[in-house]
This record gives C-alpha cells, structure tokens and sequence, in this order.
C-alpha cells in the first residue's frame, strides 16, 4: 500500500510533535497547508518525551538574574568544550521563546507565587560563568515531559496533522541523491506500507536498550539511526554515552535530578556527602558525566551501601511537602517498586544508560550532513536524540534534552516546511519496499538455533561489562570480539512467531539488528578516541587531549565494519579550558 505526503516524520516524541507542528503552519505559494504525517510505533503520548521528570533549562530569570550567556556556557563547558558553539547559542538563545510559546500552548509549569513559571536548579547550571549554582529549570512538578508531550499532541491534532500510530519504519528510500520516502511495518497487519514523501524527519530517540541497566524505555532501540545509517550516512560522536547517576538499583527507573535540585544528598555506606571531594562547589548538582564516575569510583573503594554496587540518595531531610508536591512520580516510583517512603528512607540508586549524546549529524536547521564538510542530503532531516547538531558535546546537561528536542525541532519543522513548499513532488525508486521485504523475509523465515531474546540479554550484559562509563582498549577490543560472535548468532536466530498480526517477535528482531549495528559503532569509536572527555572515560587514557581529539567522530557502515573519519568542532565565544566543579 503507497501513501503519498508532502512530509513524513518518524516518532511522535517532542521533537517529531514540534517539527510536525511548525511544518503545517506555512502555507505554499498557492495557499496549500503542507501534508504531513507523523508514523510511530507507539501510540504518540506514549513516546519516551513522556519520562523527562525534572525541567526544560531556559534562562528566563523568574527566581534570579540569568541570562542565555551564562547558559551557553555551562553547555559548552558541560560537555567538555566538544559542543559546536554556534548550534549551543541557537539553542540557549532561543529557549527562551520556545519555553514561552509552550506556555501559550498552555502547558501548565509549576508557578512562582506571583504567577510566573517557577524554576529551580539543575546539575552543572550556573550563574555568571560557572560561579555559584542557579535556578534555570522550568518545570512542570516532576512531570515536565509528559506534559509537553499532552500539549504538543493536542497542538498537532488541532492543526490536522495525520498520524499512523503503530507504523514501525524499517527503512528509508532514496534515489538519485535525495529522500523519497520511507518503508513501514503496519504492527496490526503486519502489512508493508510505502509512504512517498519530498522530505523525511528522523526523530526516533535513543539506543539505550544496549544497556542492561538504562533508564529507556524498551522501544528505545536506535531504529532511526540504525536505519539511515545502512544507507550510507554517517554517524556523529558515538562513544559519548551519558550515564546518569540516579536510576532506581537494578531498575534503572530515573530519579529526576530535579531531586538533587529541590536539596537532595548522594551519600555513601559511612553516610558521608561524598561529592564535597570530587565537585567542591557544585557538590551533587556537578554534571552528570562527573557525578556518575564518582559514584562508580566510590562502589569500586568498597563505600557502596552494604559492600553492594549501590549508594543512597538521600530526601530525608527535605520537607516533606516539597517531595509531595515538587516530585509526586518519583514518590510514587519509589513506593512502588520499593517500597521505601522517600520521606522517611534513603532511596537505593546506581547510574543508569541514558543518553547519547551521537547520533545522525545535522546543521541548525536539522538538515542531516553526510561527511566532514557539512554537505546536506535534500529532504532528510532530523532532530532530538536520534540527531546530533552538536549541542551536548561529550556530556549532556540536565534540562538540556527537553530544550535540545523543542529548539531544533521547532528549527527543523520550519525547514523541513519551507523545503517541501518549494520541491516538486518525486517519484519512488523502482521496486521501493523490496529491500525491505527481503530483509522481513529473513528474519521472518529463520530456522537456526538463537533466540533473538537471549542475543539481546547477551549483548547489553557485554556492553554494561565492557563499555559503560569506565573503558580500557582491552575490554573495548575484547566488546569487538563479543559483537562479532553476537552478529553470527543474530544471522542464525529463528522466531517462535511466524505470523503476520502483532508479529513483536519480528519487530523485535529488526530492533536487535539495529542495537548490534550501533553497539559496534559505539565500541569502535570509544576504541579509537584515545582520551578522556566528558562520559567517555578511557582508563588507559585519563587526561583529556585537545592536541589531538578536539574533534567530533563521523562513523560509516562499509560491509561489516565501520569506518571512522574526523569533522572540526565549532569554537566561537569560548576557547577549552579545564573543567572544575
């Protein structure tokens, strides 16, 4: 079945809902709205958007003076000075508005007593170039990202947006040097589906599912930059991979930062504030690249709790009003899956996958660049996780993925509109799904002796093992070794399931092939950076080294292996320095 749009965006988080929204609200030179539809697998409130609890940074200045200046530097300097300065200024200037056209979406921020959007601090956020902490995140209880997504959703649905929900994209299809549309999966049917578009919007999130413990949801399995990156395009940055120091123990269920923000303590097993001698100043709200490797060296010294690979997050001395009414979800979460009451008991937590700060690299306007020289591919764009603009650099800041999802998708949507008012409508490639439906037949029709289950198992227990936020060349190299085992099993998997409806067995096993195909990157890039910056930790290699990797990472598929290449950092107002909390 072919459906023909003007535009396809894929994913129906806050940076697809954004782009969707700003792409229908031009109007063509013959005063036609643009047709766009949004496909996902989910259904759109579901989306992973959803999870962000803590805030969206914006230097609104509502509780003190702070200015989008002193922002743009924290975000340079969080990220370990490997941020393009030019897309960090876009994103810390704009966030101001953007925060404001949300709040008159009506999105409902939590409120200062005089009405306006309350805010409060967050990890690495400073005021007048790193002196003393500030309150940037604007918030919305410890639910900030749901209700964007509510908000966006409904804007999307007023504005007459078309959504597939439950289309899982397994492929995108060009011809001739430009995006002609995208292959999908209708979950239902299990039909395939052509979708023939001028323009297509990656905004599909992360790949933390190649983690065992992570804080992403189970679909968050890198399919967008799985997909285009088996068309050629290159990855950017992929060994930066944020742990973030507080998901539930064993979970990895997040305990927003925003809770470290409103006063809360990390301690270890002897009850000491341990983050006094890693981040004299910022103490607990230091970055999280910084917390995450402290708390890791303190399991390590044997100053877990209990001698077990945990510490306490620490709430107990917080009014309790200020838990039940500034973080009800986490309450909730923590009653629930622990049965601890925040008020009264430490709540057990350990770093948790998070974020990649990689993904498919893009310009400011989310245009997708396909080497060193910036040169864009016509009508492929994309924004959020998924994408790499460069704006976090080698570490995220907190706050940061909810104004890095809203900024550049808002930017990309208004690209992506003006370019599809502008191009003629194209053709589909010969034969447009049979790639596709060969590959489905594959899995599909496999009679080996694997279950796609238990290569996955393996792969994230091997890459928590291998290549989380400690890395030596000897476990990256023995990682190499483990995938290329995995890989022989993944061709040999057959599934249990081999009907047509429903088929998540499938699905699943498109998603396997993807998380493969990433973690490789992702070890091999973290093999050949040779320092330490931001959450890429190198043991062997402590110091970090800007005479020699001030510089982003570009990876290409070729066959079975990946080839890296090299791509200048942007430097504008400010030079690298040490980073000292």
């Amino acid at each position: 079945m072919t459906h023909t749009f003007d535009a396809v965006i894929v994913g129906a988080g806050g940076a697809g809902l954004m782009a969707a929204l700003q792409a229908t609200r031009g109007q063509s030179p013959a005063g036609t709205v643009p047709k766009v539809a949004v496909l996902s697998k989910l259904y759109p409130t579901r989306s992973h958007t959803g999870t962000a609890q803590g805030g969206i940074g914006a230097a609104l200045g509502n509780s003190e003076e702070d200015r989008w200046e002193w922002h743009m530097f924290d975000t340079v300097k969080g990220g370990d000075y490997l941020g393009d300065q030019d897309a960090i200024e876009i994103m810390c200037r704009e966030a101001v508005d953007t925060v404001y056209e949300l709040e008159h979406m009506g999105l409902p921020f939590s409120r200062t007593p005089d009405g306006k959007i309350a805010q409060r601090p967050f990890g690495g956020h400073t005021r007048e170039f790193g002196k003393a902490a500030v309150r940037r995140a604007c918030y919305a209880a410890d639910r900030t990202g749901h209700m964007i997504l509510q908000t966006l959703y409904q804007q999307c649905i007023k504005q007459g947006v078309t959504f597939f929900d439950e289309f899982h994209v397994v492929d995108l299809l060009l011809d001739g040097g430009a995006v002609r549309g995208v292959a999908a999966v209708e979950i239902a049917t299990g039909d395939l589906h052509t979708f023939a578009a001028k323009a297509v919007l990656f905004a599909t999130g992360g790949c933390g599912r190649m983690f065992k413990i992570t804080s992403n949801a189970l679909t968050l399995t890198g399919d967008g930059m799985g997909v285009v990156y088996r068309r050629g395009i290159p990855l950017q940055d992929m060994e930066f991979f944020q742990f973030h120091p507080t998901g539930i123990y064993k979970m990895g269920i997040l305990i927003t930062e925003g809770a470290r923000g409103e006063g809360g303590i990390l301690r270890n097993n002897s009850g000491e504030r341990f983050m006094e001698r890693y981040a004299p100043n910022l103490k607990d709200l230091a970055p999280r690249d910084m917390v995450s490797r402290a708390m890791h060296t303190e399991i390590r010294q044997g100053r877990g709790i209990g001698g077990k690979d945990y510490l306490h997050l620490d709430l107990t001395h917080l009014d309790p009003q200020v838990i039940h009414d500034k973080l009800p979800d986490i309450t909730d979460f923590v009653e629930t899956y622990l049965g601890i009451d925040p008020v009264k008991a430490p709540i057990p937590v350990q770093p948790t996958a998070h974020y990649a700060m990689g993904g498919i690299p893009t310009n400011a306007d989310g245009e997708v660049v396909i080497d060193e020289r910036r040169t864009p591919l016509p009508g492929l764009y994309a924004a959020g996780e998924c994408a790499c603009v460069s704006v976090h650099g080698g570490n995220r800041l907190g706050t940061n993925s909810l104004v890095d999802i809203i900024v550049f998708g808002r930017r990309s949507g208004k690209a992506l509109g003006e370019y599809v008012k502008r191009s003629a409508p194209a053709g589909l490639p010969a034969d447009p799904e049979g790639q596709t439906r060969e590959r489905l037949k594959r899995l599909r029709e496999g009679r080996g002796p694997e279950r796609v289950s238990s290569i996955r198992e393996a792969l994230q227990a091997e890459m928590t093992d291998k290549a989380s936020v400690f890395r030596t060349a000897g476990e990256l190299q023995k990682m190499l070794e483990v995938l290329t085992g995995l890989k022989a099993r993944y061709e040999k998997a057959a599934l249990q399931d081999r009907g047509s409806r429903f088929n998540m067995e499938l699905l699943e096993a498109f998603e396997l092939g993807c998380l493969l195909d990433l973690a490789q990157v992702t070890v091999t890039c973290a093999l050949n950076r040779q320092e330490s910056r931001g959450a890429h930790c190198r043991e062997d290699f402590p110091k970090r080294d800007d005479a020699n990797w001030f510089k982003h990472t570009l990876a290409w598929k070729r066959g079975d292996r990946v080839e890296i290449g090299y791509k200048p950092v942007v430097v504008t107002r400010f030079q690298p320095q040490e980073r000292k909390y």
